[in-house]
């Protein structure tokens, strides 16, 4: 099928919209919280000239609408503001850990809809039985379990009790890599990466699994299975060759909308192992009152949920042969 350039167009600007929205209520949530966002570095024998050239030095001696302003304008040009604590601009900082929430979150997703999928189709063919119901209910359980919890739980059992795998970090103690890719392909830090992308995979397991198993329920209904099984074809082919086909297309879709909900559990993750990636970053910021940082973080995060979510909606109209051109516009 063509592509709506029209409804495209609509839906990037929807995009667009939403950010800006997403952005301005940072902006306002964070500099009108009580206290001074300086109190933790400004010395007590600093004079109250030496405070105020350190408030305007990062802009906050000026009204809240003109900070703004400058916010918005800034932002056009890419430019997140300084960090009050690194005292670097906020992108290098966010640059620095970004790979690592990139690495942990993507090695999840793969683990998560591999599994999903083929979840999925196995709870299609035991539909009716016992093993439908057993899995369903482990399914919403990993699904509605609190992540920390099941962090905890696998760091007791896997670090702690078995000293199987490392707890937290990306390697061991003073241990750095000499390039991304000298990391990439270190086994030490895929083994550090483990336990918690095994974790982040439990919690992002449910969607495609759940969705996989409505979707060969559907489909198996349809009467190009019918005529397969008619036909003579074995139980197994008529699965995997007709079934399994047509429903994993709104599986894949759905793993953009995964990606942006793997971006909020890595918040949790990253934390409970001290992964130092954007989540932990984002909290750390939060913490410290370090407002340029803690909202460009935010930021990202918001803005590659959103464009996860604008890409699956593209996805799903244009592999889909269900959406139609109408149904687009």
């Amino acid at each position: 099928m063509t592509l709506n350039w029209k409804y495209i167009g609509r839906r990037f600007g929807q995009m667009l919209l939403t950010l800006w929205i997403i952005a301005t209520i940072l902006f306002f949530v964070f500099r009108l919280m009580p206290g001074n966002p300086l109190t933790a570095y400004i010395d007590p024998n600093f004079t109250k000239e030496q405070q105020e050239i350190l408030l305007e030095q990062f802009g906050l001696d000026k009204p809240l609408f003109q900070q703004y302003l400058v916010f918005l304008l800034n932002l056009l040009q890419g430019n997140l503001g300084t960090s009050f604590v690194y005292r670097d601009d906020v992108l290098r900082v966010v640059a620095r850990v970004l790979p690592n929430t990139l690495y942990l979150m993507l090695f999840s997703l793969i683990i998560a809809y591999v599994v999903g999928v083929l979840g999925g189709i196995l709870l299609a063919w035991l539909r009716g039985k016992k093993g439908e119901t057993v899995g369903i209910i482990l399914t919403l359980f990993t699904r509605s379990a609190p992540q920390f919890w099941v962090g905890m739980l696998v760091l007791a059992i896997f670090s702690f009790r078995l000293g199987w795998l490392p707890s937290s970090g990306t390697g061991p103690a003073g241990v750095t890599y000499a390039s991304e890719w000298a990391k990439f392909t270190s086994p030490v830090f895929w083994k550090y990466m483990l336990l918690p992308s095994l974790t982040l995979a439990i919690y992002l397991l449910g969607l495609p699994l759940l969705l996989m198993r409505t979707n060969m329920v559907e489909t198996m209904e349809e009467s190009y299975v019918t005529i397969a099984r008619m036909r003579g074809l074995s139980e197994r082919r008529v699965m995997l060759k007709y079934a399994a086909r047509n429903a994993i297309l709104p599986v894949v879709t759905a793993m953009a909308v995964g990606f942006g909900y793997a971006i909020g559990g890595n918040v949790v993750i990253e934390n409970v192992f001290s992964w130092p990636g954007l989540g932990r970053l984002l909290v750390d910021a939060v913490t410290m009152s370090d407002y340029p940082l803690a909202q460009g973080a935010f930021l990202l995060a918001a803005a590659i949920m959103v464009f996860m979510n604008f890409v699956a909606d593209l996805l799903y109209s244009v592999l889909d042969p269900r959406i139609t051109v109408e149904d687009m516009g």
